[in-house]
């Protein structure tokens, strides 16, 4: 009996040893191990730091590793079946459609890589999801960069995902318009000391409020369980736990989209239809993230700062530091007045470095000026200085010798009427929403306008704000304007005006284009969309205007309008590319961006977020965040979960009545939590003030310390209580700091802050 079951099992122990699949498998990292089983899911995920291991991985809801999404139809696939090769280290995926997806898999020390290889047959398949990947973790919620983060002293534990090329974007394979997330979901950080009233439930969607105009009105929800949302790369279910997805899309061809699609951004925010584009060469074969699990104290500079290195992701530094290490994080100064005589002794004398020029017109790109804002040869002479007017390349190499950066406000991707791309002769790259035909010859005095198709044309141009004076057609190169269409053959456009933005109006012929374009907003705003191609022209020429003109940062106001073209983020990510890829041409110092928002695909590529400001943001008076609107609450949770500096926007302008003591204070919550701010600067108000040099050196001191990384986080967290009072005092070494709290106007309890090994 014995020898036949030896014959038996000889051939089958011989075949297994030829076949390299395995039925389940373990992954693991520095700090992280997965488990996929031979479905294709992800069962368990677990903190190996501790023991016994902990486990992330809910019991009731596995997570797919690729699930792959039919646009067609409207749904979705997840795998059926796995096997995975050790030897190559690709994983099979099967599914009921037929399609089977190949997946590389990679150990990558604190991290893992994971990377689509092939799927084959695709069977109408448009797009594929990584995840969504589920969590335990019910804490904080990282909705742009996609990460759950529990910052409990218990667990202090945080599991992501990073997309590693621009195709690969935060958010659900299902919502095809890409438009990114917006207004409020229900959830509690904290469910003990914040539980959600018994109507409400984890995940609840609700808008901004506010008239869709003022962006500081879209912030109206004070309590600490509405979270403002500018990003889906992470979710939450009924029951508040985070969950991680990122998807990818053929873009090979263009496809109609209703966008925003599924985001209750404001209420009079109307979505609208869109023919998106065809993108040659862009599909989602080599769609790949980077899965990683780490103690929370050491998830950014110890993880993702090593993804971002290893996988050549964007990498920009400030003062010869990573914009996201939290001692790189600095204020600027914002200017009011147009007074620019001190501007550049300000600044030294607080140890800062940027000079945004904020009295200026916001600049509206037009690569007719060639990135020569005054002229080439510098004959407009904007900054005025007693000594004499100086232009941005004049002022720009002023500021350079000790160190300064000048920097102006844009509206982003905007082309206004007068610029190059828009008018008096349009540029044929304009995004366009729709295209249709002329069914009868036009002259050039008509205003009876026939169409082929009225489908879509009824609406207005995009969906932010809905601008009627931007509803236009273009037809070769006239602007034509136009407010509705006939329901009825011979299909018209109602209310015509010709030769738009002082376009030429001329004749045109029976089956001629007849192109809606898509816009941004109205007011100081307006202006047409660039379609792929212009944006990359556009986002070279940011550099051009870096090189010829000295400018260091921008801030991009309208910065939301990179969405307008359908794309969502995967439009923000190449944008920023290429403005980085230009300026490396010119061996420019990496440009510091802030912005009207922060996107998953700005996150890499922007240092700060300076946006809004006064007590909207931080009331200093009252210690509060957001003493008029929630802004500042809304936009501090977004920030602070995604591992990006705070900030209290354009704010504490110095004035005549400015205190030491305030700016004491100001300081010390801006290191405790991680915070930047544009420090409102008017050389006037400034000269008015007696405490002028006490306030210079109290800035200097604490920013120092900062940039040293001497405070320790149990400091941080004290810091960030606003009933205490603090002073910062610099030892003779500049290596040590001694901080005090004030109490009762005296120096209480002495701690010694020393520069941290390496800073």
């Amino acid at each position: 009996m014995k020898r036949l079951l030896k014959g038996i099992l000889l051939p089958a122990i011989l075949v297994l040893a030829a076949q390299p699949l395995f039925a389940q498998w373990n992954f693991k990292t520095h700090y992280f191990n997965i488990h996929i089983n031979n479905k294709g899911y992800i069962t368990s995920m677990k903190n190996t730091t501790v023991k016994p291991a902990r486990e992330f991985s809910p019991a009731d809801q596995p997570s797919p590793l690729l699930s792959l999404y039919d646009e067609e139809m409207k749904r979705s696939y997840y795998p059926q079946k796995a096997g995975y090769n050790k030897r190559t280290g690709e994983l099979r995926l099967e599914y009921a459609n037929g399609s089977v997806a190949t997946v590389q898999l990679e150990e990558k020390g604190k991290y893992i890589k994971l990377k689509l290889a092939a799927l084959a047959p695709r069977n109408g398949i448009g797009a594929i999801q990584w995840g969504n990947y589920y969590t335990s973790i019910s804490n904080l919620l990282g909705e742009m960069i996609g990460v759950a983060r529990d910052t409990s002293a218990a667990v202090s534990y945080a599991i992501g995902a990073l997309a590693l090329n621009d195709n690969t974007i935060g958010g659900e394979a299902r919502y095809t318009s890409e438009t990114g997330a917006g207004g409020y979901i229900v959830h509690s950080p904290d469910p003990v000391n914040h539980p959600l009233p018994l109507e409400m439930h984890e995940g609840q969607q609700s808008t901004w409020g506010g008239d869709g105009i003022n962006d500081v009105a879209f912030y109206n929800r004070k309590e600490s369980y509405y979270r403002t949302l500018y990003g889906n790369t992470a979710g939450v279910d009924y029951n508040g736990r985070i969950n991680i997805r990122y998807c990818s899309r053929d873009r090979r061809k263009g496809k109609m989209i209703f966008s925003p699609e599924g985001v209750p951004i404001m209420a009079n925010n109307e979505p609208n239809h869109l023919m998106r584009q065809d993108v040659p060469g862009v599909d989602y074969i080599g769609s790949s993230i980077a899965l990683w699990g780490s103690p929370d104290s050491i998830a950014l500079m110890d993880v993702i700062q090593d993804i971002v290195l290893k996988e050549g992701l964007p990498h920009p530094v400030f003062k010869g530091r990573w914009v996201k290490d939290p001692t790189a994080f600095k204020p600027d100064m914002t200017t009011y007045g147009n007074q620019y005589d001190s501007m550049a002794s300000y600044a030294k004398q607080m140890g800062l470095y940027v000079i945004h020029a904020y009295d200026h017109p916001f600049l509206k790109p037009d690569r007719g000026n060639g990135g020569y804002l005054d002229g080439p040869a510098n004959e407009r002479k904007p900054f005025r200085l007693t000594t004499g007017n100086l232009s941005h390349r004049e002022y720009a190499d002023v500021l350079a010798k000790d160190g300064l950066i000048l920097g102006r406000t844009s509206i982003t991707n905007s082309l206004a009427p007068g610029t190059k791309d828009a008018s008096p002769v349009p540029s044929d790259s304009i995004c366009i929403q729709h295209r249709r035909f002329l069914t009868a010859s036009l002259t050039a005095a008509d205003t009876l306008i026939y169409i082929d198709d009225p489908t879509h044309m009824e609406e207005i141009a995009c969906w932010e704000g809905h601008t009627r004076e931007l509803n236009m057609v273009k037809i070769g190169k006239e602007l034509i304007h136009y407010l509705g269409v006939s329901s009825q053959k011979p299909y018209r456009l109602l209310k015509v005006t010709r030769g738009y933005w002082n376009t030429r109006p001329v004749a045109h012929s029976k089956g001629d284009a007849v192109d809606k374009l898509q816009v941004t907003v109205g007011g100081s705003y307006q202006g047409l969309v660039p379609g792929l191609e212009l944006q990359d022209e556009i986002a070279r020429h940011y550099a051009d205007i870096a090189a010829h003109s000295g400018l260091g940062m921008f801030d991009l106001d309208g910065q939301e309008f990179l969405f307008h073209n359908g794309f969502g983020a995967y439009s923000v990510k190449r944008f920023f590319r290429n403005v980085f890829a230009q300026a490396k041409k010119y061996n420019l110092p990496d440009i510091r961006f802030t912005g009207a928002t922060l996107s998953e695909g700005s996150w890499h590529y922007q240092s700060i977020w300076n946006v809004g400001g006064g007590k909207n943001i931080y009331d200093a008076d009252l210690r509060v965040w957001g003493s008029t609107t929630s802004q500042g609450k809304d936009l501090r949770d977004v920030t602070f979960a995604n591992f990006f500096p705070s900030s209290f926007g354009g704010n504490f302008p110095i004035r005549a009545n400015s205190t030491v003591e305030q700016y004491e204070h100001i300081e010390a919550t801006a290191i405790g939590y991680g915070v930047t701010y544009a420090l409102k600067i008017g050389q006037k108000d400034v000269e008015s003030c007696p405490q002028k040099y006490a306030i210079f050196e109290a800035i200097r001191t604490w920013e120092a310390a900062r940039t040293a990384n001497a405070f320790p986080g149990w400091l941080k967290q004290q810091l960030r209580n606003p009933a205490k009072s603090w002073r910062l005092v610099a030892g003779a070494d500049k290596d040590t700091w001694t901080l005090y709290e004030m109490i009762d106007g005296a120096k209480k309890q002495p701690i010694v802050l020393k520069r941290a090994k390496g800073y």
